[in-house]
């Protein structure tokens, strides 16, 4: 039902309003965002290596957990010999002081934690949030009071400290990463709720769902039919912006003792046992930090570009090339105006002036041509 309505042109206008697939469109308006492409290369670059780490510790020869004591001085307090911390043939990156264990393999299996733990706890808070957000905005008076009371304390609680406090008290046998994931998901949903809340109230008084409901639609299908599509944008734009700040969370805490524990490699991890060598090995500690700052900034300036994308009044700014109008506009059988600096789909969003207003010039030219 909304699909059909959303296909349909404006009411009383004549002229076709070129539409683009909604994939098609949020694909078009990221690239042209540079800076979010770059970041999203950045980002796959990332995932590539954390899937592909135990094939490219093969190809090194080494793992994670393999303690080399013949490659540190320990008549130095255990700085690795040689050069660049003892970087070689057999260990790309160096070793670890005092263990010896390859830096190379701890920095892409500590990949694999960090990012997971961020993707997973952002999958959980996304559930809880949209589960809670709607059942508060389609519930009764007393749900909905009941649920936005449990949302605030929520978000009144300060992460870190709830965080820090559960994780001490749960036995160290838990599998400390999903532990550091659950809690992370558990005790930070309370904001996407507010936003689902929100947008579903705004939802639920549109005339399609209005409609569904007096065609005697259930809830359930009204939610997945009617509500759903009209939720996604602002839950993936903010779950986007919620994957960096939970990978810093989960090194914050692992940095602090009561994240992942050795001989789990973790960024955050890594960062603990490097602080008191930043001058006798520095690159311990630069490479995990490196890394840490590299990949939140790669998944700020994505989750930006995912926004401005998802936000028909952001992507109504950027410029698109004229060639990209053209195919567009020979598409759907309209000639291309001249650049106004608004991608045709704007206008189906209800956003874009320059449509309505070539609208009225192509009535009013009718008319004086009837005349």
């Amino acid at each position: 039902m909304s699909e059909a309505l959303a296909a349909s042109p404006a009411a009383g206008t004549d002229i076709p309003v070129p539409v683009a697939p909604g994939a098609h469109r949020f694909w078009r308006r990221l690239r042209a965002q540079r800076a979010a492409l770059v970041a999203a290369a950045v980002v796959a670059l990332l995932v590539l290596i954390a899937l592909a780490a135990p094939l490219l510790t093969a190809l090194e020869g080494q793992d994670p957990t393999t303690y080399h004591p013949g490659l540190v001085d320990s008549a130095r307090g255990g700085v690795p010999i040689g050069s660049f911390g003892g970087a070689s043939g057999d260990h790309w990156l160096g070793v670890e002081p005092q263990t010896g264990r390859d830096l190379f393999a701890r920095l892409v299996y500590g990949a694999r934690v960090s990012l997971g733990v961020a993707l997973a706890a952002t999958l959980i808070q996304v559930a809880i949030g949209v589960a809670v957000g709607v059942a508060a905005a389609l519930g009764n008076r007393w749900v909905d009071q009941l649920l936005s009371r449990a949302t605030d304390i929520i978000v009144s609680m300060p992460l870190m400290i709830m965080a820090l406090a559960l994780l001490a008290i749960v036995p160290s046998s838990f599998p400390r990463p999903v532990l550091v994931t659950l809690v992370i998901g558990l005790i930070a949903w309370g904001n996407i709720a507010k936003i689902v809340r929100a947008q579903t109230l705004t939802l639920k008084g549109l005339d399609h769902v209005a409609a569904a409901r007096l065609s005697g639609w259930g809830a359930v299908r009204i939610v997945r039919r009617e509500l759903l599509p009209g939720l996604a944008a602002p839950v993936i734009t903010y779950a986007a912006l919620l994957v960096p700040t939970n990978i810093s969370v989960e090194a914050a805490l692992s940095f602090l003792g009561v994240g992942v524990k050795p001989p789990t490699p973790s960024w955050g991890q890594m960062l603990t046992a490097a602080d008191v060598w930043y001058q006798a090995a520095p690159q311990y500690l630069m490479l995990p930090a490196g890394a840490l700052f590299v990949t939140v900034v790669a998944l700020t300036v994505l989750g930006d570009g995912v926004r401005t994308a998802l936000d028909p009044r952001a992507a109504s700014r950027l410029r698109i090339g004229t060639g990209r109008r053209r195919e567009s506009a020979a598409g759907t059988g309209t000639q291309a105006g001249p650049k106004t600096g608004v991608e045709p789909g704007a206008a189906a969003d209800g956003t874009s002036q320059a449509q309505a207003q070539a609208q009225d010039q192509a009535q009013e030219a009718r008319k004086e041509a009837t005349a």
